[in-house]
């Protein structure tokens, strides 16, 4: 991470469009120069020399180095700790989960408030694949409005 934040020169704060896509950028070229490197390496100390051999080996060869693997642990340790668990995501979270719950659920119980052509697809699909793929094509602005059409008595149908 800190190589990340010097190589862009960033002193902290709020990052702006042009940070992000630095750090973002170069964190992409660090893995994936890290990547090959890596992979040449394996290939090197394992003497491979055609896709016969490397099709024998019993491990991966293709990886990143170890170092690599502790660097992204780390950032994977800090990111779930300080934005996957974040509180404000979490929320959003337990919401959408609700959300997507209360929608299967009435659609489900009432099929005929499906639209007519996605109730069309019911006989062949089945009740519940129908819904699914109902909601999956939503997106999370007309999943809101949907919810709140059922479920918000001051909302018009």
């Amino acid at each position: 991470w800190e190589i990340l934040v010097k190589s862009i020169g960033w002193r902290g704060g709020q990052l702006d469009d042009l940070s992000r896509h630095r750090l973002i950028r170069r964190l992409i070229g660090l893995e994936v120069t890290d990547l090959v490197n890596a992979t040449v390496q394996c290939l090197r100390e394992n003497s491979v020399r055609s896709v016969e051999e490397l099709q024998q080996l019993q491990f991966n060869v293709i990886g990143f180095s170890e170092d690599m693997h502790r660097r992204n642990r780390q950032m994977k340790d800090f990111l779930y700790a300080n934005m996957y668990r974040h509180n404000r995501v979490v929320r959003m979270a337990v919401k959408a989960e609700r959300i997507i719950t209360d929608l299967f659920k009435a659609y489900q119980s009432e099929p005929a408030m499906l639209p007519q052509h996605v109730q069309g697809f019911i006989e062949s699909r089945g009740l519940e694949r129908t819904i699914c793929d109902y909601i999956a094509g939503m997106t999370d602005r007309f999943a809101l409005q949907e919810h709140s059409k059922l479920f918000d008595p001051s909302s018009l149908p």
